[in-house]
This record gives structure tokens, C-alpha cells and sequence, in this order.
């Protein structure tokens, strides 16, 4: 258990503590919140649907995923709009679920207006907008980009800083290497709701164990090992300033089997097959080992998208609602 704490401008954001509270393990849905196992594109005219019952049903959050191109090789298109459309069309017919992005592909973007697009996202849902940033990781898409794939690190950070900036000061200064000069004579608005936007890093964004230790608000990681979590929190905890919580989750693609009693089966780390009561025992022991948040895709489930989510609803997010 933890006693690292949040510095007062996360303690007080109501979209990061949602997701994110020391020795608590919640969870959040990646859009499109339902099972294709058939193929790259799912359906989405249930999306609307979807969100509304988990965001009435008490889950945590809604993750957007940036996937501007069809990749075979990659074989899935995520929620097939536009991550910051999307999330817009979500915060109208959302109350109080926090929106999340898993993540938005920093170096393909112009961080100018990822930051104006962020705070309108955040502005328009009530302060219940999280920022989360990757690296991308899928290198086909950078020559259409006409960007550089090699240097894609240097960039991320770069990125994340300008957008800290903007968002977070009046007619700022900076001068950057790749993506423009800030000579204090404008200024980006809209603003947050909050005085820092809460920013987080989705996978490892090619960064070291210290940037996310003393950088990120939080990090959301993908295919790790279960029995690394408590290894993993350890070592952020260390690396870090001995005071401020950084909290640490991590993605699954989630088959829910209708067989309650169905124990877990774990593949490559990160495709999990199971029923609902093993499901709560393995997430009990990722809580205990220091887990803060599970992202679930349900790509590969093939049972309706409603009954899975209720009986997650039901049975499965209560158990942890009080831990």
C-alpha cells in the first residue's frame, strides 16, 4: 500500500480521481466498448448505447485510441472516428464518466492543437478530460506523415512539454527543436477547467522508468506480466521524488466467459480468458500488488456487448467500489 500522495491539483481533479486513487483498482472501457472478433472494423451503431450504460453503471472511464489508417498487419481500426470528434459527440451524452485518451500519437500530431483540442474536450465535458499521449507504434503510418519514426522519442517529450505550456500558462515562451516557437505575443484558448490538465503516457512511449516517475501523472502500460505490477510500482515509487503518487495500470483484451466459475487463462500477457469470480481474485491481487487501473478491450469477445458490460456492472465493479 502506498503512502505517496497526489499533488493538490490532481487530488482535486474529479476526471483523475475517478480513475485513479492510492491502494483502489478501478476500471475503464477502450472504445468501441464492444467484441469484432470477425474483423477490423467493428459496428458502431450501438456507440452511443454503450457509453451511456457504463457511464450510468459506475465505470470509471472511456478510452479513445488514435488510429488515423487501416493496417492489415495491424488488423483493427479502433472506434473508426476521429479520437477528438469522438470524445466531443461522448461528453454530450455523457454525465459523469471521465474521457480518456489511449493514447493520442504525439509525434504525428501538431501539439498546438492537440493542447486547443484537449482543453475544448475538457472545457465542454465539465473537467472530465484525461490526456494520455504515446509514441505510436505503428511505423507504417509515419511516411505518411512525412515524419521521422527514429526520433519519435525526442518528439513525444517535446510534444508533452508545448502542451504543458500552452494549457497551462497566458502567452507563453518556448522554443522547440520540432515544432515551432512561442514568442509570448499570443495565447491558446481555451484554457482547462482545472489550472493542469491532467497528461498520463499510454505504453512506453519510448521514455525511461524516471520520466515516468516524475513527468507523467500517471502511465498506462500493455502486455505486462502480472507478477511484475508489484516489481513495476516499486520501481516508480523509487525513482521518483520519495512524495507524489504516479499511479501505474495497465491494458487487457478481455474475454468474459458465461461460465461464472471459468478459471483465468493469460496469453502473452495481455489477452485474458476467464469468468467473472476468477476475474475478481486475479484483479484483487493486482489492487494488493499496487494496479491502480485496468483498461478492458473486449475486441475478442463474442457475447453482446450489453450483457457483458451489465455483468460486469453487476457483479464484477462493486467488489472493488469500497477497497
Amino acid at each position: 500500500m502506498t503512502n505517496l500522495i497526489l499533488p493538490p491539483h490532481l487530488a482535486d481533479n474529479k476526471a483523475f480521481t475517478r480513475v485513479f486513487q492510492p491502494n483502489k483498482i478501478t476500471f475503464g472501457f477502450i472504445a468501441p466498448f464492444k467484441g469484432y472478433p470477425e474483423g477490423p472494423v467493428p459496428n458502431m451503431s450501438d456507440h452511443a448505447e454503450l457509453a451511456k450504460m457504463a457511464d450510468e453503471g459506475g465505470i470509471s472511464a472511456l478510452w479513445i485510441r488514435d488510429v488515423p489508417f487501416y493496417d492489415p498487419n495491424f488488423g483493427d481500426v479502433a472506434q473508426v472516428y476521429d479520437p477528438f470528434v469522438d470524445l466531443g459527440y461522448l461528453a454530450a451524452i455523457t454525465k459523469n464518466i471521465t474521457l480518456g485518451t489511449a493514447g493520442i500519437v504525439s509525434p504525428l500530431r501538431n501539439p498546438i492543437l492537440t493542447a486547443k483540442q484537449a482543453a475544448s474536450v475538457d472545457q465542454l465535458s465539465g473537467g472530465r478530460f484525461l490526456l494520455g499521449m504515446s509514441s505510436g507504434d505503428r511505423p507504417v503510418e509515419y511516411p505518411a506523415f512525412g515524419c521521422d519514426f527514429e526520433n519519435r522519442a525526442d518528439r513525444f517529450r517535446e510534444a508533452w512539454q508545448m502542451i504543458r505550456t500552452l494549457n497551462e500558462n497566458k502567452f507563453p515562451k518556448m522554443t522547440t527543436q520540432h515544432h515551432g516557437h512561442l514568442s509570448g505575443h499570443i495565447d491558446l484558448i481555451p484554457k482547462p477547467v482545472a489550472s493542469r490538465l491532467p497528461m498520463i503516457t499510454i505504453g512506453r512511449a519510448r521514455q525511461d522508468m524516471s520520466w515516468f516517475a516524475n513527468q507523467s501523472d500517471a502511465w498506462i502500460w500493455h502486455g505486462v506480466d502480472p507478477k511484475r505490477s508489484k516489481g513495476i510500482v516499486q520501481e516508480i515509487e523509487e525513482q521518483g521524488d520519495g512524495k507524489t503518487w504516479h499511479p501505474f495500470g495497465y491494458a487487457n483484451f478481455l474475454d468474459l466467459s458465461e461460465n461464472p466459475d471459468e478459471p483465468a487463462q493469460l496469453h502473452n500477457n495481455i489477452f485474458l480468458r476467464t469468468g467473472r469470480n476468477a476475474l475478481m481474485e486475479f484483479w484483487e491481487q493486482q489492487r494488493q500488488d499496487g494496479v491502480s487501473h485496468i483498461t478492458l478491450n473486449l475486441k475478442p469477445t463474442r457475447r453482446p456487448a450489453k450483457e457483458v458490460l451489465q455483468e460486469l456492472i453487476e457483479y464484477v465493479v462493486p467488489q472493488f467500489s469500497h477497497s
